[in-house]
């Protein structure tokens, strides 16, 4: 019984796999992809321990594809063209059942490593399948994303994880000849951070160290787990637990926390890049107009630590964390956007006022696009009153000014614009 409980239960066909409706349910995104065999190139985007590898698998099997897998943490560019090179004499070109190649974390492939997959990807010698749990926006470069399909996978929910369980407890040839009774999930869902690997590799741990009887308690799970875990997992609970904490530091205005938090980060191995990119995130959401050089601070700490590394990004992400927590803060334009996208949500695709239409053809000035448009730079202090929003949802005010000494500034800048429409 050497193989973990998570690869011997994993599951082999769509009928098997937990959750992702959104994907592979009856109206997925990819479900008439996988039943027709026609299989576009593919980035599967989420946290660690969803699914993203065993998807990969299933679509290959469903659509009776040949399969290569790469791991980025451990090849190189002459292993893409080596499993290329194969790939091309099993598939053929152009055939509907062109090898897919699945690339785990693709995220950490380099630039030439990627560029060494566009041709194949291009010329359809492969189906290129990536996982990634980074942006991939950010991590897989423009000319291979634009040939990819991305998807994102979501976080198990409750029920999905205890379904695995369930799962394990009943049809793994090991565990089900056991006696075992579990009485607690809490504590084994809330370790394993949301990662079905996780929960069914410590799950094992805790069965094959008791005798039978064995009951599965919170307390019996969380005495057990203390002994065999480390204290940073980048890739788990620790992992978001630390980065929550860590941001909350910043948004309460506590720099020395903050830097606690952050130390605790690097000296567990944390990515540079993952901790600027959730700094400039913050810069924007919680510090907005109060202080708009914390997003420029931000993202030139972003540009930085690209450029460097450790150890001396340290020096440069400590500095940038203690400008924001010492910032003024505001959310107001995290709030404008949310209330924004709800309200398009619930009205939907309303019809653009006919002043506020662009007018480039002859036809489109006959049908009064752009008529009555006000400019305003040909009035007083180039500001002139009037609607710009549909008619159904007119005078709605998304943005509040934040209390702080900018905001309170733009505040008294709308009042004196917007006498009679909004309220300021």
């Amino acid at each position: 019984m050497n193989e973990p409980l998570a690869e011997r239960i994993r599951p082999k066909t769509l009928d098997d796999y937990i959750s992702q409706q959104h994907l592979i349910g009856k109206n997925g995104a990819l479900t008439q992809h996988i039943k027709r065999g026609i299989i576009p190139s593919l980035i599967f985007w989420g946290p660690p321990g969803i699914g993203k590898t065993t998807l990969a698998n299933i679509i290959a099997q469903e659509s009776k594809r040949p399969f290569y897998t790469l791991s980025a943490i451990s090849s190189g560019v002459k292993d893409v063209r080596d499993v290329i090179a194969k790939a091309k004499q099993s598939g053929g070109l152009f055939t509907e059942k062109n090898p897919i190649l699945f690339i785990d974390e693709i995220h950490r492939f380099s630039k030439s490593q990627q560029d060494s997959l566009l041709g194949a990807v291009e010329k359809g010698w492969v189906t290129l399948i990536g996982a990634t749990t980074e942006n991939p926006s950010f991590e897989v470069i423009p000319a291979l994303l634009s040939r990819c399909q991305v998807y994102i996978l979501n976080s198990f929910s409750k029920s999905d994880l205890e379904e695995l369980l369930e799962r394990a407890l009943h049809k793994d040839e090991f565990i089900s000849k056991k006696k075992i009774e579990i009485k607690e999930t809490e504590a084994l869902l809330r370790v394993s951070g949301g990662d079905a690997r996780k929960l069914l590799n410590i799950f094992e741990l805790v069965v094959n160290s008791e005798n039978e009887p064995i009951t599965i308690t919170n307390d019996m799970v969380l005495s057990k787990i203390q002994k065999n875990t480390v204290l940073y997992d980048k890739t788990g609970e620790q992992h978001y637990d630390i980065i929550s904490a860590f941001i909350k530091s910043i948004r309460g205005s506590d720099p020395n926390a903050a830097v606690y938090w952050l130390a605790r980060m690097i000296e567990g191995g944390e990515d540079a890049k993952f901790i600027a990119r959730r700094l400039l995130i913050l810069a924007s959401e919680d510090i907005g107009n109060a202080n708009p050089t914390a997003l420029i601070m931000a993202n030139n700490t972003f540009q930085a630590v690209n450029i460097i590394g450790f150890p001396e990004s340290r020096i440069i992400l400590s500095q940038c964390v203690v400008y924001l927590a010492t910032s003024p803060k505001s959310n107001a334009s995290y709030e404008a956007i949310g209330k924004a996208q709800a309200l398009v949500r619930e009205t939907g695709d309303l019809s653009i006022p006919l002043h506020l239409r662009n007018a480039p053809t002859k036809l489109m000035k006959e049908l009064d696009y752009g008529k009555n448009y006000k400019y305003a730079h040909s009035y007083e202090n180039n500001f002139i009153e009037q609607e710009f929003f549909p008619d159904e949802v007119k005078g709605t005010k998304l943005f509040e000014p934040g209390n702080n000494a900018r905001e309170n500034n733009l505040r008294d800048f709308l009042k004196n614009r917007w006498k009679t429409k909004y309220d300021y």
